[in-house]
């Protein structure tokens, strides 16, 4: 916990006083400021480690040992397997005791802010005699044996290949990597980029997460108080339905690599402040500027590297985060015209709310409210994902889910449609229109249409052709069966008590009606003021101050055109249906106005 480590870091005050006195760099630039916290910033970071707490982002040291335990079963798991495989290709038993094998971790265990129940990212590093077929195989079927494993399953033609597993309660995904040694010793670094040479694509891919995560953690210059920056910033981003890769959000590493350069930028700030600068910076960032954490490697491998000078299609990422590993990649290439502007949005949103925070006005749980999505559209587009069983529907609404973001720059790319917003949160069919037979669930996604006289929209070719694509996909990869279905509908705001719960519904009208008091007291109080009721009279605050001067970016090669985005929609609308062909089993209706 954040607290326990302030006491043992409150002797190394002097220390940092004089580290004060000495220009810092970290990461690209110099940093911003390198003030000490004062005491009333350490009282607001243990008021956020305690709001946190209700919403089960830490674990309990029991918890936190069952981790352990499980990884050490599976280290001891890895290490039988590899000395099988080893004798059976004829190795000396007494070479086979020494040749190893290792597990490590990454992504949010590996940072240290992972919630109670999270899954474990990991990954097994094998010596070069072992080959990913043995993984897929051997080791797949020692696992089977185990009766710790349950739900134990391959996707060895992913992107990364993976084995999926509930060990013992917890879910663990497990990559591979075979590095070209001939021993793989308890105490090795994968932080050496040699260790890449001559390695194939996938084992690099499964090597990216624990290089990168280290590297998060080796460049930020205070862990303690950039984990709890960072458990505050993952769930405020979770709240507010913009945490997803797949989707076109931010997974947890970019997210990560946002705190990591705040941290870098305010060296020495509490946890409190962090966060506050976190959105005092990213509201400000100059998009498609990138992130980077550090000055890319400058090694040549032969593996392709983000770099806008050489790759034509890098220069149109529109949200570039860079991972500071070799090879350097852009963490986040799914995020759309409309993705960026709702997550530019909700930083501008954040660092007023965390204004009024620190100046007292309001507790952290403020941050941690979530907007409301249903009362801010007028129309949407509803997925409905079914399939006969739960086994079935969990293969079936992951591959639909990994297409929506195609379906999002199709209706980007039309004319009348200024924003498309999807709502990462699937929900679960109401039992009075669902079929008994199939589980379903569905996707949200809110449009916001021109402001135009008599518009009239057609939808139907894209919904059409995005369905068709999905059930393609799904057939040349052998995963589409017997009542798996994917039905797209136009739904107007009035109709959403047909698909969602009422007490969804309520919620999100007391939200959205809290919302327009508090914005209607606040304009009154700055008129009152002697402020204009059409926008805020900015806080004369430390944290706003810095930024009269300061310019967020970094340096970069990519140059894009700023997009804009509207607050528009329609006035009528009718629907229209056209139906899939036998082979797809899908429903379309068109947006028709």
């Amino acid at each position: 916990m954040w607290s326990t480590t302030q006491k043992k870091n409150a002797k190394s005050q002097p220390q940092q006083q004089q580290q004060q006195q000495n220009p810092i760099t970290l990461g690209m630039t110099s940093a911003i400021s390198i003030a000490l916290p004062k005491p009333q910033d350490i009282a607001k970071s243990l008021e956020l480690e305690e709001a946190l707490k209700p919403y089960d982002v830490f674990e309990t040291e029991q918890e936190l040992g069952h981790r352990m335990m499980i990884l050490s079963k599976l280290f001891e798991l890895v290490k039988q397997w590899i000395k099988e495989v080893s004798i059976a290709r004829n190795m000396p038993e007494n070479v086979a005791e020494n040749v190893g094998g290792k597990i490590y971790t990454f992504g949010s265990y590996r940072l240290g802010v992972h919630h109670k129940g999270a899954d474990i990212d990991a990954l097994c590093v094998a010596p070069r005699h072992i080959y990913r077929e043995d993984y897929f195989s051997t080791f797949f079927e020692l696992l089977k044996q185990q009766p710790e494993v349950t739900e134990l399953r391959a996707v060895e033609e992913a992107f990364v290949p993976v084995i999926k597993m509930n060990f013992d309660g917890i879910e663990i995904d497990m990559l591979f990597a075979r590095l070209l040694i001939k021993e793989i010793s308890d105490t090795m670094d994968l932080q050496d980029d040699v260790l890449l040479k001559n390695l194939d694509q996938k084992c690099v891919r499964s090597l990216n997460g624990c290089r990168v995560t280290d590297e998060i953690l080796r460049l930020v210059p205070n862990i303690d108080n950039f984990r709890l920056a960072l458990r505050a910033i993952k769930l405020w981003a979770k709240k507010h339905g913009i945490y997803s890769n797949v989707l076109g959000y931010l997974g947890g590493v970019s997210w990560a690599m946002l705190v990591a350069r705040t941290c870098q930028l305010y060296p020495n700030a509490a946890p409190a402040i962090l966060v506050h600068k976190f959105f005092l910076v990213f509201s400000r960032w100059k998009w498609p500027q990138p992130v980077l954490l550090k000055q890319p490697s400058s090694i040549s491998l032969g593996f392709p590297v983000w770099d806008p000078r050489v790759n034509i299609q890098d220069r149109y990422h529109l949200m570039p985060i860079i991972t500071p590993a070799y090879p350097q990649q852009n963490s986040t290439f799914n995020v759309s015209v409309s993705t960026r502007s709702i997550m530019v949005e909700e930083f501008k949103s954040g660092l007023q709310i965390t204004e009024d925070i620190m100046l007292g006005a309001h507790g952290w749980d403020r941050l941690f409210e979530p907007p409301p999505f249903f009362m801010k559209y007028r129309h949407f587009i509803v997925l409905l994902v079914s399939a006969p069983t739960p086994d079935d529907h969990l293969e079936w609404s992951g591959l639909v889910e990994s297409k929506i973001r195609l379906l999002i720059g199709t209706l980007e790319r039309n004319p009348h449609i200024m924003l498309v917003h999807i709502n990462p949160e699937s929900f679960s069919h109401l039992e009075s229109q669902s079929d008994s037979n199939n589980t379903c669930s569905l996707w949200f996604i809110g449009l916001d249409f021109a402001k135009t006289e008599n518009l009239n929209v057609d939808l139907t070719f894209d919904i059409q052709q995005f369905t068709e694509n999905v059930n393609r996909h799904a057939i040349n990869i052998k995963m589409l069966k017997e009542g798996m279905k994917l039905e797209a509908r136009h739904v107007k705001r009035k109709q959403l008590s047909q698909y969602l719960s009422p007490s969804i519904l309520k919620r999100e009208r007391k939200t959205s009606s809290n919302a327009s008091v508090k914005n209607g007291s606040e304009s009154r109080k700055r008129t009152s003021d002697g402020g204009s009721a059409e926008g805020p009279v900015p806080k004369k605050t430390r944290i706003t101050e810095e930024v009269q001067t300061q310019s967020f970016e970094d340096t970069s090669n990519a140059s894009l055109n700023d997009d804009s985005n509207s607050n528009l929609s329609l006035t009528d609308e009718h629907s229209s249906s056209t139906n899939m062909p036998q082979s797809a089993d899908s429903t379309t209706q068109a947006v028709c106005t």
